[in-house]
């Protein structure tokens, strides 16, 4: 009979945990992250419905104690200052009503807002003071779960060996006056042996246990999350991790969906990630334990997860700074290779006789450097034909000139200057620059314009496609930033083209020191 219970507990626990893994994720605790708010609107809303209600019976004591209680029990694991609030309210109304048994009740709730808040000193004064012998078995069950708790927290905020399992031995003959007061069966009476078992290292036990709480399936958010997050936390000590994370999501989600902020599932799963390196996740779910605690106004919480924040928090910078330097490295050798092909397009450039391409501004974008592949593609195919048309011509010159030194005619050589104009191959050149310019950067004239004031704006002349103003500043788009450069290409001296420039510098809508980066702006085709 032992080995069949034993098989039909292990069956269960195999299927309960197959069920997790189908359903629980990092993913889906994060969608239930993201609707925190409307979970505790809810509540909110809840929690006005009984203000209402108070208000409606100022004037019944009777049910006035009922709504505080209620009201009470909407606060305790939510915001510890209006629980404290409520429970002032019931001990002055239960006084009133000449009740012990409600002024008792009301005390120890008083002592449950102290645990909860980390004030411990107070809740042990409050709840040592306290005789519960006489008390309804309700008030007496609250007392022991409450006064048990006291001291496992005690013991779990001391940390050392020799208090702490003093500390839980204590706890645990209190907890035991709760188990025999509790319907046997329940899932109260199996969360409270769980917590027993669990304090006296009975693992198994209390596995046992919270799995037949969870199995019985009439219990609240706030239970499952208590009892999901013990299972977690003994599943941990036995180096189940994975199995350990799964449960603890399960809890932070009925967390959420409860709206309790006196929680440590969170907390507890933000380390369990950091010990398996998930850097990322454990930061954000520390930080929300972290507002948790703070907006419930756990001082023993904020300083548990004080010791742990920095550490994860450190773990992620050293992470960011190590990514950083990876980065930095790649960022190196990026442009090392940029270089090295700036280099060889010099290189080519140079190979290609007198056709030195202004040097293109290589960005470190994808688009720009996609721009100056396009650029140097077509001026490539311009001054091809360009030294076609030079090479023909000088040959044609060539013959020329040997047919009149072949005939002795000296006097000939003379009309020289006139087959070669160079006035009109240069306005040919004009021409042609400008054409093939345009082509690459067809609203160039209309959007250098709009970076001139409207009086200043500049149009060519008819017949032209671009007058010298313009032309100095398509050269500027092309990467050619050299003002000897621009003269010699232009025909002008130096000072002619530093005088052009600032000419349209004034003209400029913008401050002049931005004129050129926005003209640098302008966009190809």
């Amino acid at each position: 009979m032992k080995k069949l219970r034993i098989f039909i507990l292990l069956a269960f626990t195999l299927v309960l945990q197959d069920s997790f893994a189908t359903k629980v994720s990092l993913d889906s605790l994060d969608y239930y992250i993201s609707h925190q708010y409307e979970y505790d609107m809810q509540k909110e809303d809840f929690i006005q419905k009984i203000k209402d209600e108070i208000t409606r019976n100022k004037e019944d004591n009777q049910k006035l104690y009922q709504l505080y209680v209620d009201m009470f029990e909407e606060y305790r694991s939510y915001i510890y200052d209006s629980a404290y609030v409520y429970v002032a309210k019931l001990i002055d109304i239960s006084s009133a009503l000449n009740d012990s048994d409600k002024i008792i009740s009301s005390k120890v709730k008083l002592g449950f807002c102290y645990l909860s808040s980390g004030l411990f000193k107070e809740a042990f004064d409050i709840l040592s003071s306290l005789d519960v012998e006489n008390c309804a078995i309700e008030t007496k069950i609250e007392y022991y779960t409450c006064k048990s708790r006291l001291y496992f927290d005690l013991g779990d905020y001391n940390n050392t060996a020799e208090f702490k399992n003093q500390y839980n031995k204590t706890g645990n003959q209190i907890i035991d006056s709760a188990l025999s007061l509790i319907k046997y069966n329940s899932a109260q009476y199996w969360a409270t042996l769980g917590l027993k078992y669990m304090k006296s290292d009975n693992y198994d036990g209390a596995l046992d246990a919270f799995h037949k709480m969870i199995g019985s399936q009439n219990y609240s958010e706030h239970d499952f999350a208590i009892a999901t997050s013990s299972i977690a936390y003994i599943l941990t000590l036995k180096g189940e991790k994975e199995e350990a994370e799964k449960y603890l999501i399960e809890a932070a989600i009925a967390d959420i969906k409860s709206s309790v902020k006196e929680t440590v599932a969170a907390r507890n799963l933000a380390q369990l990630l950091y010990e398996d390196k998930e850097i990322g996740p454990a930061v954000k779910y520390i930080r929300k334990a972290l507002d948790d605690a703070s907006f419930y106004n756990a001082r023993h919480r904020q300083i548990e997860i004080g010791h742990i924040l920095p550490i994860i928090e450190r773990e992620r910078i050293n992470i960011i700074e190590n990514q950083r330097d990876r980065i930095l490295s790649v960022s190196i050798l990026i442009s090392f290779l940029l270089l090295a092909l700036v280099v060889a397009f010099i290189i080519i450039w140079k190979s290609l006789k007198r056709l030195n391409i202004a040097q293109r501004i290589i960005q470190d974008s994808n688009n720009q450097l996609t721009e100056a592949n396009k650029i140097k593609d077509e001026y490539i195919a311009y001054f091809f034909n360009q030294n076609s048309d030079y090479i023909s011509k000088i040959e044609k010159l060539e013959k020329w000139v040997s047919r009149k030194v072949a005939a002795k005619q000296y006097q000939g050589l003379r009309s020289l200057t006139q087959i070669l104009n160079v006035d009109k191959e240069r306005e040919a050149l004009f021409e042609r620059f400008d054409r093939i310019f345009l082509k690459l950067f067809p609203d160039f004239v209309e959007e250098f314009n709009k970076l001139l004031k409207p009086e200043e704006q500049i149009q060519p002349k008819e017949g032209e496609l671009l007058n010298p103003d313009l032309r100095i500043y398509a050269l500027i788009r092309l990467g050619i930033n050299d003002n000897e450069k621009i003269a010699s290409f232009l025909n002008y001296s130096v000072n002619t083209i530093y005088a052009y420039k600032t000419k349209i510098k004034a003209k400029a809508s913008c401050p002049s020191d931005q004129f050129k980066k926005k003209v640098l702006e302008i966009k190809s085709i």
